[in-house]
């Protein structure tokens, strides 16, 4: 036994403590429990999730979407200010996102957490926030990682990663093949700047007391660059139920803007074009380009600018699609004969 306690005694002094890992679990295993549905068959505290896909039986063709994706350096802010929670909702709605686009909905999510010193309290923070956002997509937190590295991370540092499955019939997978010139662009509101382009706006507001209320906002700046991504799931999928769904292509306004995102959807010989002036660009993003004094093409390639996802529809079907989904729809654009370039007019 003595030998045993020493041997744990002498990874503490390397730097890793296993009983505030142990602690951890603890302190998150109620809220990661409760994403569990009867599909999960192990979850936390087994060496591998697992997770019955026998439903997918009653599906004609299922295909299988997975991502994985991280929050980038919105974790040092969030740090910096003590605002944990709301991370796990960042990578969480991030990641349903970014399937969503391909027409899938979430199955199960995967969390990695990897940090120089393990704080339990703080590490359960940020996966108690990813069990909520997962429970209101009905998306199981099926496992994770909690790594301590001291030497590889700086102090007081940590990272915040996850990868998501899901699953969609093969027959309503997005992007559709039938995209044209002429089909409309019509934006989603995004919550702010998500989880792309904060080292850009760390810089920029580097010498700003991120505590003041700024004219051009109501609330203080770091309530303003911390407010969660934006999940569309529960938005859009009546829209994406509809026999016949008008949707052509989801695009993700993360990172690469939209000069980088728009082309992933687009075939050969067809471009875009994105009228600038179409929809009213918040208070904040404009705050961080003229403070920063970016020009507009590099602004609209590093953030979201106020639309975080762009639905590809045809123009008839616009009317419907504002029907179904229940916010206004900013038409921003359009596609246009071209060589999948996006044009900022």
């Amino acid at each position: 036994m003595s030998a045993k306690i020493n041997e744990i005694d002498h990874y503490a002094a390397a730097g890793v403590n296993i009983d505030e890992g142990t602690h951890t679990v603890e302190l998150m295993s109620a809220a990661v429990r409760a994403t569990y549905g009867k599909e999960v068959l192990a979850g936390i505290g087994a060496f591998g999730g697992m997770f019955d896909a026998s439903a997918f039986k009653n599906m004609q063709h299922p295909v299988l979407v997975a991502s994985t994706d991280g929050i980038g350096t919105k974790v040092h802010l969030a740090a910096q200010f003590n605002r944990l929670h709301t991370l796990g909702y960042d990578i969480v709605n991030h990641s349903v996102n970014d399937i969503l686009v391909q027409g899938a909905k979430p199955l199960f999510f995967l969390d990695y957490l990897a940090t120089s010193k393990l704080e339990a309290e703080k590490m359960a923070k940020i996966v108690i926030g990813m069990a909520a956002a997962c429970r209101a997509v009905n998306c199981a937190l099926l496992g994770g990682e909690t790594a301590e590295m001291p030497g590889i991370y700086m102090p007081n540092t940590f990272d915040v990663a996850g990868t998501i499955v899901g699953v969609v019939e093969r027959a309503q997978a997005l992007p559709r093949n039938n995209l044209q010139a002429g089909d409309v662009l019509l934006g989603l509101a995004s919550s702010g700047p998500h989880t792309n382009g904060y080292s850009l706006i760390r810089k920029i507001l580097e010498d700003i007391d991120l505590n003041k209320t700024i004219s051009e906002l109501e609330t203080p700046l770091i309530d303003a660059l911390l407010a969660p991504h934006r999940c569309y799931l529960p938005i859009l999928q009546t829209a994406m139920a509809h026999p016949n769904s008008p949707i052509k292509a989801l695009i993700h306004i993360t990172g690469g803007g939209f000069t980088e995102n728009i082309p992933r959807v687009l075939p050969d010989k067809l471009g875009a074009e994105i009228q600038l002036s179409s929809w009213p660009v918040p208070p904040l993003f404009k705050f961080i380009q003229q403070h920063g004094k970016v020009p507009t093409d590099q602004i609209y390639r590093v953030l979201n600018m106020g639309i975080g996802m762009i639905i590809a529809t045809a123009p008839e079907n616009v009317a419907l699609l504002q029907a179904l989904i229940p916010e206004k729809l900013w038409p921003i654009g359009q596609l246009v004969a071209g060589e999948k370039q996006v044009r900022l007019t």
